[in-house]
């Protein structure tokens, strides 16, 4: 299973080249109410245009719910559910406690 994700990811990054087309983003926020506990996220039942929005609202969430101190976040690149592995994959993150 493993050989033919790799075998499907080389594929894809080789297609997109080819193609020359950039796609889409959509950022998807993940906030995570207690960060000693990165089992439990909220996700954000919409996507963002840009990881700057993505951030921002992530931040006003926070705020909103006076979590400031308990709450990281983070901001998933074209995020998708994979049925098998049952867990959102993502093709790039940033998280809030990033350097």
């Amino acid at each position: 299973m493993l050989k033919n994700l790799l075998i499907l990811a080389t594929a894809s990054v080789l297609f997109s080249g080819c193609f020359g087309e950039k796609e889409e983003e959509n950022w998807t926020a993940f906030i995570y109410p207690d960060k000693e506990n990165t089992k439990r996220s909220v996700k954000s039942p919409v996507t963002f245009k840009t990881l700057q929005e993505c951030k921002d609202e992530s931040i006003k969430q926070i705020n909103n719910q006076n979590l400031q101190k308990s709450a990281i976040f983070k901001c998933g690149l074209n995020c998708g559910w994979h049925e098998g592995m049952q867990v959102e994959i993502c093709q790039k993150m940033f998280s809030s406690v990033e350097k």
